[in-house]
Order: structure tokens, then C-alpha cells, then sequence
């Protein structure tokens, strides 16, 4: 098993994960807005991460077994990339109006409740389906050709658990933050402000291609 490759491997997990916000700023600022547990903000970063890492994988498989070219293989991933990043930019936009809109009926009627879950869940889980794992074809390829297929297994292994894990702790980070901002006096805004966040994360990535 080749351990220089397997620590580059965990090392591009996390930069790349660490790196891009979308990783972890929606998940924080939805938890922030529908008032999610901690534990039911680890469970879909968690949920999501899976789904985001397994996505390329599958993709990284598919293409040592059918025999694809790398370069196809990463113009694939640029597709999904610029996907994610146009799917964050309009879910931002109409989860910023939703929010607008629910501040004014607050401000009129008074405390509505709106329980955001599934609303917030299934556009973040899709979200990170889409997004690519940039770094990880290559990293699955060099083995598929070089040591075979337990290595690749591995590759995915490492990068998998380093990609979710920093993803957790950087959404943990983030809900710490959150926690030392006065929120009484904005509160009816969080799901604005929870938008208005997600909106900047996709512009973030279309601008500086992070």
C-alpha cells in the first residue's frame, strides 16, 4: 500500500474541503435558521457529506472500469462544479425572498412557525450530490493503473472519511460561531440572512472558482 499516496490523499480531503465553503456555511447557516440540534446538524452534514464524496467515487469507478479517458473524467466533475455552483447561487436567492417574505408576515401577525427541515434538507443534500470531489478521479486513477484495485478502494477510504470529517468539524466551528452573535434583535431575519449566506457561498465559487 503506497502511504505517500494515501496521505495525499487525507491531505487534499481536507484543504479541499476546508477550502470550499459550501461545504459547511450552508449547513451552519440552515441549522442557525431553523433552530436544527446539534446533533441533527452533524446528522445531515453527515448524511450530505456521504453523498457528495460517494457521487465521484461511483464516477471515479465508472470510468477506470469502462476505461475513460482522465480528461473526460474531470470535464465531467467541471460540469457538476459548475452545476453546484448555479443550483446554490438560485437556491440562496429563493430561500433569501422565502425568509424576506416570512419577516414581513412575522412583523404583521406575529410569531409564525415554519418548520424549514425538508425544505432546507433535500436542496442541500442535492447540492452536494452535484458537487464534485475535484481532486479525487485523479487520485482514484494513478492507482487503478499503478497497484490495482485495493489501492483505489483505499484512496477513496481515506479521502471519504478525511472529506466528511473535516466537513463536520468546520460546520461545528461555524455553529460555535454563530452562538456569539446576539440573534434576538435579527431573529426574524435568520432565514433571509440564512439565504442571503448560501446565495454568497455560490458566488464565492462562481467568482474565485473555490
Amino acid at each position: 500500500m503506497n502511504l505517500v499516496l494515501l496521505s495525499t490523499a487525507a491531505t487534499i480531503g481536507i484543504f479541499h474541503t476546508a477550502v470550499g465553503v459550501d461545504h459547511y456555511i450552508p449547513f451552519a447557516a440552515m441549522s442557525a435558521a431553523n433552530q436544527w440540534s446539534f446533533a441533527k446538524t452533524m446528522l445531515i452534514v453527515l448524511l450530505c457529506g456521504a453523498g457528495h464524496v460517494l457521487s465521484s467515487v461511483v464516477l471515479g469507478l465508472c470510468g477506470i472500469w469502462l476505461g475513460s479517458q482522465l480528461s473526460f473524467l474531470v470535464g465531467i466533475e467541471d460540469l457538476r462544479g459548475e452545476l453546484a455552483a448555479w443550483f446554490l447561487l438560485a437556491f440562496g436567492a429563493v430561500y433569501m425572498l422565502w425568509g424576506i417574505r416570512n419577516a414581513v408576515k412575522k412583523k404583521h401577525h406575529g410569531h409564525t412557525h415554519a418548520d424549514g427541515t425538508h425544505r432546507s434538507f433535500w436542496p442541500l443534500f442535492i447540492l452536494l450530490v452535484l458537487g464534485p470531489c475535484e481532486p479525487l478521479i485523479p487520485l482514484l486513477m494513478v492507482p487503478a493503473a499503478d497497484t490495482g484495485m485495493l489501492s483505489v478502494a483505499a484512496v477513496a477510504a481515506v479521502f471519504s472519511v478525511c472529506t466528511i470529517a473535516t466537513m463536520l468539524l468546520c460546520t461545528a466551528i461555524v455553529l460555535k460561531g454563530f452562538a456569539m452573535i446576539p440573534m434576538k434583535k435579527i431573529e426574524r431575519f435568520s432565514h433571509a440572512l440564512a439565504g442571503f449566506a448560501v446565495l454568497m457561498c455560490g458566488a464565492a465559487i462562481r467568482i474565485f472558482g473555490i
